[in-house]
């Protein structure tokens, strides 16, 4: 059994004034300095992660709040035990004040039940705690059970029982009913103190008021679920938003090429430059595959609209696109098909694209495009634009109609197919006549790999203000 408190035991010599003063003053200056630091943040309410630090500043001083109040009662002595009237008004307008602010401090109150003589004692915050006026005195033991939550009464009679039969240490958290109707969480800490003759002769209990305190832990909890979850959506978004970009074989993560059993080969690479701000997960896509016919398909294009769901339209567009190239429809065909399904789709959405078949036997090439930037054909140092074949926007009208282009290449030949986004802030013509300037590196780059580094090198820089795809092949000699 735990040794109990006796009644006969000598009081402990309190602390020494001068030493709890000095505790107080650097819980005071560490608290002021947590508050300045409080009120300097600038996060918004509407940004998780600084509603969550503004929580735990908040918990903080919340916590330094207590440590002070409980310094000063160790300063102060039990009630009545002196002080002069100045020290006794000004720890009284603190606990007004406290309890105005709703912070912690003051709000531990005590009590004490005597079993011999059933007199009950209260200190002055444990009436302000519950709400009870002082007229009314204090409630024994038999009434207290009724100003508790009928859910945590049971957790009530439990420690009180164990400390007067078992001589065990109170020490739990329950909710009270003030006479207000408001409710309290409450911290009850207390032994029992037994006579000369081992018996108990009475029990005694610290009250402490944790309703702030809990909220402000409840808040810090809420708001780290909060941006945890953001962050998990932000990153599963990205997930998502890389492996549409890369629904291709493994091979696909440096470059493709395509077998053509001796014929000319496709050399393909290429790369998705992301938008500076992560929070702008776009749709911009790209996709490359053998069909059985032994021909190529390559695809490019973007999709308006950023967020989670962007990339769950994307993999459906990509999805389509290979899906019809490897039904053996045409580039025109297959554009006014992905109209109609962007069109008709539960979320409509608009979006550009180029779509383009390579049949290495002939070295033929035939696209179509959708509002998309023309392919870049680069021959002997020197690079031009293909002229485009009509298209609109991908979900802009149902009439559209979509034509194809074709154009024989020769080995060494080099494509150069992107999105919008390559160069946000620059006209269409002048990103045109940026790529072009690359022709003589093209010349003398190794693979489709090399020329895409080039491309990245220029327009992958930093503070980009949306997300870009660009894709390179070359036909092999």
């Amino acid at each position: 059994m735990p040794s109990h408190v006796s009644a006969d035991r000598p009081a402990p010599k309190p602390p020494e004034r001068g030493d709890v003063d000095a505790l107080i003053n650097r819980t005071r200056r560490l608290r002021g300095d947590v508050d300045a630091v409080r009120r300097d943040a600038l996060a918004g309410e509407d940004d998780p992660h600084g509603r969550w630090q503004r929580a735990l500043y908040d918990l903080a001083v919340h916590q330094l709040d207590d440590l002070g109040t409980h310094l000063g009662q160790l300063r102060e002595g039990l009630p009545g035990s002196g002080g002069d009237v100045f020290e006794t008004e000004l720890a009284a307008h603190e606990a007004d004040a406290a309890l105005r602010t709703g912070s912690l401090l003051s709000r531990v109150g005590s009590a004490e039940w005597n079993l011999l003589t059933d007199e009950v004692s209260w200190s002055d915050e444990l009436y302000r705690i519950l709400g009870r006026a002082p007229g009314s005195g204090p409630m024994t033991l038999d009434e207290l059970p009724s100003v508790v939550f009928a859910e945590d009464q049971w957790l009530l009679t439990s420690m009180v029982t164990g400390a007067l039969v078992d001589g065990r240490p109170i020490d739990g958290e329950f909710r009270m009913v003030r006479a207000d109707g408001r409710v309290r969480t409450v911290h009850m800490t207390g032994e029992p103190v037994l006579d000369s003759a081992g018996s108990t002769a009475s029990l005694w209990a610290v009250f402490r008021d944790v309703s702030e305190l809990r909220r402000s832990e409840r808040a810090v909890r809420e708001s780290g679920d909060s941006l945890h979850r953001r962050r998990h959506i932000e990153q599963s978004g990205r997930r998502l938003a890389a492996g549409p970009q890369e629904a291709v074989p493994s091979s696909w993560r440096g470059s493709l090429r395509f077998p053509t059993d001796g014929t000319a080969g496709l050399d393909v690479a290429a790369h998705y430059l992301p938008a500076a701000n992560n929070a702008l997960i776009g749709g911009d896509w790209y996709d490359g595959c053998q069909l059985p016919s032994g021909s190529a398909l390559l695809g490019i294009g973007d999709l308006t609209g950023h967020g989670v769901g962007a990339p769950s339209a994307m993999a459906m567009l990509v999805g389509a696109v290979r899906g019809m190239g490897l039904a053996g429809i045409e580039p025109g065909p297959l554009m006014s098909h992905l109209n109609q399904l962007l069109e008709t789709s539960a979320q409509p959405a608009l979006g550009s694209a180029v779509c383009c078949r390579f049949d290495p036997g002939s070295r033929t090439l035939t696209w179509a495009q959708a509002g998309n930037p023309a392919p870049l054909l680069f021959r002997n140092g020197a690079g031009r634009a293909l002229p485009q074949p009509t298209g609109v926007l991908l979900g802009a009208t149902s009439a559209a109609e979509y034509g194809q282009a074709g154009v024989r290449l020769l080995p060494g030949d080099l494509l150069v197919l992107h999105t919008h986004g390559l160069a946000p802030a620059a006209p269409a013509d002048d990103t045109g006549n940026r790529l072009l300037s690359l022709a003589p590196r093209f010349a003398r780059a190794r693979d489709a790999q090399d020329s895409v580094r080039a491309i990245v090198e220029m327009f992958g820089g930093d503070g980009r203000e949306d997300d870009a795809c660009v894709m390179v092949a070359r036909i092999g000699l």
